[in-house]
């Protein structure tokens, strides 16, 4: 665990950059990953036909001093004209009190193709533009101190606080009928190179695979659903298995995740209208325990009605956080 943390705080290497000329980062993450479907697969472009709007924010670890802050905001719909989906994503992640600021920028475009009556795959390609820089005015050097007043001097230090900008490339698939779904995505392609300081710093590939199902139950008045599900990630050599249920009866959602020797995860949503709102918190299980005062994370979506459909359109039935 320290050493994933040391990784996903790729800020700390700016501070010992005259040791190492290599950096390897991992990408930020949601527990209400299907809340942001976009981030978790481009093929989910277009899934439900009308116009739907995402917004997350993640605040990770709060109890430990600079941690992890991470927004996104998500548009897409299917376009009749352009035979598939489309989707914009913006997200932001702030490591260390800003110390490290990473900002994405995406455009996501997906084509649906019936297989069978009951079963449908969906393909999707991102192109990103990022950018990724240190603010210098937050680290400090070994010269800066002084043995009675602290942090006092101005460093020698010669800045490199210059930003990282590059362009990144995603895809992936999603297979889905009316009750169970599964999905594939790759992302960073070309693994490009996201240095802020001497050297190189190749973004790895992430692989993302994830399934589940969604099946109603007998209840009496409103319809109620369960709704397992898996997901499994790999990024350089972090490994994370996060497996769970949903329960959802009427507006109400609730899940119970664990997520490999690191946290359980607990759910709280609901849907009414167009409106749907969610907040889970991480409960850390590690040895970090007792410093990390776990993670909070809110999800809001608008989902609109739109035109009648022109023609058939299958979408997908799974859960909305």
């Amino acid at each position: 665990m320290i050493k994933k943390i040391l990784l996903r705080t790729s800020f700390l290497a700016a501070i010992s950059l005259f040791f190492t000329g290599d950096v390897f980062a991992q990408d930020p993450e949601f527990t209400q990953f299907y809340a942001n479907p976009l981030y978790l697969n481009p093929a989910f472009a277009g899934t439900v036909h009308c116009p739907r709007v995402s917004l997350n924010y993640r605040n990770q670890w709060p109890g430990i001093s600079g941690s992890f802050v991470t927004t996104s905001a998500s548009y897409d719909q299917h376009v009749d004209g352009l035979s598939g989906g489309v989707g914009l994503l913006v997200w932001n992640d702030r490591a260390g009190e800003g110390t490290l600021i990473t900002t994405n920028v995406s455009g996501i475009y997906s084509y649906q193709i019936p297989v069978t009556r009951r079963f449908s795959i969906k393909a999707g390609l991102q192109a990103t533009w990022a950018q990724k820089k240190v603010d210098w005015s937050k680290l400090t050097f070994g010269d800066m101190i002084d043995a009675r007043r602290g942090f006092v001097y101005t460093t020698n230090e010669i800045q490199r606080d210059q930003p990282a900008n590059y362009v990144d490339f995603s895809a992936g698939v999603l297979g889905f009928s009316e009750k169970y779904f599964v999905g594939f995505a790759v992302n960073h392609l070309t693994e490009p190179d996201e240095s802020v300081i001497e050297g190189t710093s190749p973004l790895p590939r992430k692989f993302t695979f994830h399934a589940g199902a969604v099946l109603p139950v007998e209840s009496k008045g409103e319809p109620a659903s369960l709704s397992p599900n898996v997901l499994v990630q790999l990024q350089q050599d972090f490994l994370q298995i996060n497996f769970g249920m949903y329960f959802s009866k009427g507006p109400i959602i609730g899940g119970l995740w664990y997520r490999n020797q690191d946290s359980f995860i607990a759910l709280i949503g609901f849907q009414t209208g167009i409106l749907k709102f969610g907040y889970s918190y991480d409960i850390t299980v590690s040895k970090l325990t007792n410093t990390t005062a776990g993670s909070h994370e809110f999800s809001t979506g608008l989902q609109f009605d739109c035109k009648p459909r022109k023609r058939r359109f299958r979408t997908i039935s799974c859960p909305s956080f």
